[in-house]
């Protein structure tokens, strides 16, 4: 699944927020959720465990890996509960 995409189309954070994503900031990647649709698979987890752990709050701290294992991750989740927005420089 492409964790930047919704419909083929590139997502944006208003996009996301309409849709009811909850944002978790980071330095270079912001990760979006929305539990309403996430399948609890456990992709994100297993997939690294220090971004993404369930029993902590918050539970999604982006700068806790490398943004492009983030986006990968985001990218293995198959319901679409998460996505993902590389942060510009100069935002």
């Amino acid at each position: 699944m492409d964790g930047n995409k919704i419909n083929g189309q590139e997502v944006t954070r208003e996009l996301l927020e309409q849709k009811g994503y909850k944002r978790y900031r980071g330095e270079n990647i912001d990760i979006y959720y929305d539990k309403n649709i996430c399948a609890h698979i456990g992709n994100c987890v297993r997939g690294n465990p220090e971004i993404f752990e369930v029993g902590r709050r918050p539970w999604i701290i982006p700068d806790n890996g490398s943004e492009k294992n983030a986006a990968f991750v985001v990218d293995t989740c198959p319901s679409g509960a998460l996505k993902y927005i590389f942060r510009k420089e100069d935002a």
